[in-house]
């Protein structure tokens, strides 16, 4: 039991800079969570159609560029006045992606509400419909609506399961930083500890050493000369 509690001891000294910064990121993740605003994400999706027969790549080539224009001015100009929002205020909620093997178009809206969201989203695919089908004698391709977006029920952001894990994801990493830059301390000596020092039989050997060798270098030198 004893061995247990000194090696938890050791392990809440040298780890407590990861045991203080995980929980506290994880709370800080959650804060978030709670004090920010919600966020609502819609979807409304358009189509591509081919005037000509066999002309499906074509379809696709035509829907990754107009997936392009979804944000811009000339399209977002028709929505604006539907969705009561400036140019400038729905390029920042809308956005269009496409598909590399498919001639769809999915416009996403966002906003505070799922109806706001929804709404962007129609309205955008509505403008892109009409801008783009201005063109259909010159481009071969008509853009037709495939699906409406339907209002969410519950917001996409925040999350507070993925906000709770980045936070204690940072907590980690901080806290291992932290551990990473910690060094041991040196020992330092105690000046209450006796201080040793070198006993009389050590030095009266230390001395007698010296006076051993030189008596047994002289022997040979003696016996030499009788000799």
């Amino acid at each position: 039991m004893s061995e247990l509690r000194s090696r938890a001891r050791t392990l809440t000294r040298r780890w407590w800079p990861v045991a203080l910064a995980v929980p506290l990121g994880a709370m800080a993740g959650a804060g978030y969570a709670v004090v920010s605003h919600p966020s609502y994400a819609a979807n409304s999706y358009v189509v591509v159609v081919p005037q000509g027969p066999g002309e499906g790549a074509t379809a696709v080539n035509f829907a990754q560029a107009y997936g392009r224009l979804a944000g811009q001015p000339q399209v977002l100009a028709g929505a604006a006045a539907e969705t009561g929002r400036t140019i400038n205020e729905l390029a920042e909620l809308v956005r269009g992606t496409t598909s590399p093997d498919a001639p769809v178009i999915e416009i996403t809206g966002s906003g505070g509400k799922g109806t706001d969201a929804a709404r962007a989203a129609d309205a955008v695919a509505k403008s892109l419909i009409a801008f783009a089908n201005t063109s259909t004698k010159e481009t071969g391709v008509k853009l037709v609506p495939l699906a409406g977006a339907a209002v969410p029920d519950r917001p996409a952001t925040p999350s507070a399961q993925l906000d709770v894990a980045v936070g204690a994801a940072g907590g980690l990493l901080l806290g291992a930083l932290v551990l990473m830059t910690r060094r041991p301390k040196k020992a330092e000596a105690d000046p209450g500890a006796p201080v040793e020092t070198p006993s009389e039989q050590t030095v009266t050997l230390s001395l007698e050493v010296p006076k051993r060798r030189a008596e047994a270098a002289k022997e040979p030198q003696q016996t030499g000369s009788r000799g």
